[in-house]
């Protein structure tokens, strides 16, 4: 059995078992994607919160809650947001 056999047999293994293109279900692509969404959600129940309040139809703590979560959630938005930005240049800074 000569090396390039052998070389060639594990990857066609390899590849069988675990392809490259194919994500694990559960992974944080589609964490990320949930995050994204429930983002996007806080940030329309906010607006359509002060839609109604502004045309005489909305409860006022209602609008002082809904507010209150869409400041958490762009606060939470732009700190994860520095977080990936300060990562990004601690690795550019990485000596090769």
């Amino acid at each position: 059995m000569d090396l390039r056999t052998s070389l060639s047999q594990v990857a066609d293994h390899y590849a069988a078992a675990r392809p490259a293109t194919a994500p694990q279900p559960g992974t944080g692509g589609g964490l990320l994607g949930n995050l994204a969404q429930d983002f996007s959600a806080t940030l329309a129940r906010g607006e359509a919160t002060a839609m109604a309040s502004m045309t005489g139809g909305g409860d006022p703590h209602a609008l002082v809650q809904a507010l209150t979560q869409t400041e958490l959630a762009v606060e939470t938005a732009v700190t994860v947001r520095n977080k990936v930005v300060e990562a990004y240049q601690e690795i550019l800074r990485m000596p090769v």
